[in-house]
């Protein structure tokens, strides 16, 4: 599966989630649940799996978390806030690129609706 077949089966997995649950809940609640549905759809998810930190090819004694991995190709930020901040997005692209990886979703859970809740950032695709 590449990238975009990837995203489809998470947004509509987001989409099932956020239909039963609704908005206003924890993003730990949203990560586990999305977690389990991804694994009980076939997919291979990492999570809160460690990114570190290289400057000028010399690794930090410092990690990122990203929420989610999905298939090695997709990174997943969840949110349950009232709005993005503007930092998300960035903090989710320099994730992308720490990981060299192309595409990541950011989902805010605690949209009225799902599909205005999920941004997509892309490093390169």
């Amino acid at each position: 599966m590449n990238e975009n077949d990837i995203s489809r089966v998470i947004v509509d997995v987001c989409y099932q989630i956020h239909v039963e649950l609704g908005p206003g809940l924890l993003e730990s609640v949203y990560e586990e649940i999305l977690f389990q549905e991804l694994i009980n759809a076939g997919m291979i998810v990492e999570r809160q799996k460690s990114l570190p930190v290289v400057w000028r090819g010399q690794e930090l004694n410092l990690t990122y978390r990203t929420d989610l991995i999905v298939e090695n190709k997709v990174i997943i930020e969840i949110k349950s806030v009232k709005e993005i901040h503007p930092v998300y997005p960035k903090q989710l692209l320099t994730y992308l690129k720490l990981s060299n990886l192309k595409l990541g979703l950011l989902i805010n859970f605690n949209s009225p609706l799902i599909k205005t809740g999920i941004t997509r950032i892309v490093n390169g695709l």
